[in-house]
């Protein structure tokens, strides 16, 4: 039989939500769910703070409740006010730990604070209630992976959890027809948002077929509906063209990440610590136009998830 102290453990909750997410939720107004590592490890200071509040406008402003989502001091957060974004996008990354599905219950365990990835986003998305989240773009295959075995644990998280992801494809460093493919041996529905081509983050194409084309939120709702009525867990990819206004060069983006995988080998950078090694060096090659394009696409996806948070409210 269970003492006291356990069955106290087994019925409390680890999460600490926002009273403002708290109140949405109750109340069943959209919520939209954002990942952290883009403030800890994806972009410099001071953009990385600037662009966290930027993108919880964005939400704002298009009608639903952004809920930031981080790992501080041990204790995950679906909602985080300007002390702890700002904490977040200051700290000592060395001091501040990349928090994926694996590392979530090491964190917090030992009381750490770290920015969350896409998986670790969903996994505490989908414990708060929250069904729709935004990011940059997924993980994904790596280049090489089939020497490597280097697959972002996004995907499986994406083939398990029943989130829908909004994102303007998978990052342009990955191999996009192996990210593809395993996504479609997940299950997973990959759906262009008025776009039959997937997107290759920094540009709005890329040759590939997504699976399935949508012209409204409330298409991706009915979809996003549709899906866990049947029973089918797992999330949905909502793969969203970054502006054209703020599209880069397709050939300067793959020469760029070949110079940065380049040094990425040189130096030996591999597994959680190679995603952020490289986008900081696409930044530097391509003199931080690379930076400001992640930003635009973010934000673009910011609007579209809103949006489509409040379809799915509306259903």
């Amino acid at each position: 039989m269970n003492s006291p102290s356990q069955t106290q453990h087994a019925h409390s909750s680890p999460l600490k939500l926002h009273p403002e997410v708290v109140a949405a939720l109750r109340e069943g107004r959209p919520v939209v769910a954002l990942e952290s590592t883009i403030i800890t490890h994806g972009m410099p200071h001071p953009e990385n703070l600037d662009t966290a509040r930027a993108v919880e406008e964005e939400i704002r402003r298009a009608g639903a409740v952004p809920a930031t989502i981080a790992v501080v001091d041990g204790v995950p957060r679906v909602g985080l006010d300007l002390g702890e974004l700002a904490l977040l996008a200051s700290t000592n990354r060395e001091t501040v730990v990349k928090v994926s599905r694996r590392d979530l219950p090491i964190a917090v365990a030992r009381g750490l604070s770290g920015g969350t990835t896409v998986s670790a986003t969903m996994v505490i998305a989908a414990a708060a209630g929250i069904r729709v989240f935004v990011t940059g773009g997924i993980g994904g295959v790596h280049r090489g992976a089939t020497e490597t075995f280097d697959i972002s644990a996004d995907l499986a998280e994406l083939g398990r959890t029943n989130v829908a992801v909004i994102c303007a494809g998978a990052k342009a460093i990955l191999d996009l027809p192996l990210t593809l493919e395993y996504l479609e041996t997940l299950g997973v529905p990959v759906i262009g948002y008025q776009t039959s081509e997937f997107p290759a983050f920094y540009t709005r194409s890329s040759g590939l077929l997504v699976d399935y084309r949508a012209e409204t939120p409330n298409e991706i709702a009915d979809i996003m509906r549709a899906k866990w009525d049947l029973g089918l867990d797992g999330g949905i990819v909502v793969a969203n063209p970054v502006p054209a206004s703020a599209e880069l060069d397709p050939k300067t983006v793959e020469e760029a990440v070949q110079q940065a995988l380049n040094h990425a080998a040189v130096e030996g950078v591999r597994g959680a610590d190679l995603t952020p090694f490289l986008l900081s060096r696409l930044g530097a090659i391509t003199g931080g136009a690379s930076l400001q394009t992640n930003i635009a696409l973010v934000r673009n996806n910011a609007r579209l998830g809103a949006a489509v948070a409040r379809a799915w409210c509306a259903r």
